[in-house]
């Protein structure tokens, strides 16, 4: 499975045998109170700190459009989000998961991120690329 782009993760969900269900916890950026005064410095020039999960949500294929109407409606609710980790949920017997299935796997997502247990997850910078996090 390569996925290069926002919209090579949806192609790849819309391609399984099953029907899915996306999975995103939008992320920001935060200096950590014990951070040394070249972390601070690195962080005030845009680099480093902490990725912190502010907001989740789920959806279903057919809510998803373009990358930049993802990124505009999230803007309403998720703002300075710096990226989006990115999973999805398989359906059963050709049924969509619903938002009532996702909340376990979602709560799952955040407290993986939090312990900085991303693998599994694709995450996406604000131009919809997937980035590489060390």
């Amino acid at each position: 499975m390569d996925i290069s782009s926002f919209d090579d993760l949806i192609a790849v969900a819309r391609a399984q045998p099953e029907p899915q269900r996306l999975l995103f916890v939008f992320t920001r950026a935060e200096l950590p109170d014990d951070a040394s005064p070249a972390q601070r410095d690195a962080f005030a020039q845009g680099h480093g700190g902490a990725l912190v999960p502010s907001v989740c949500v789920d959806k279903a294929l057919d809510e998803v459009g373009s990358f930049a109407e993802f990124v505009e409606e999230s803007r309403q609710f998720s703002l300075d989000w710096v990226i989006v980790f990115a999973a999805s949920l398989s359906g059963r017997d050709g049924k969509v998961p619903s938002s009532a299935d996702a909340e376990g796997p979602l709560n799952e997502m955040v407290a993986a991120i939090k312990a900085g247990a991303i693998q599994g997850f694709i995450p996406f910078n604000t131009s919809g690329e997937p980035v590489q996090l060390g």
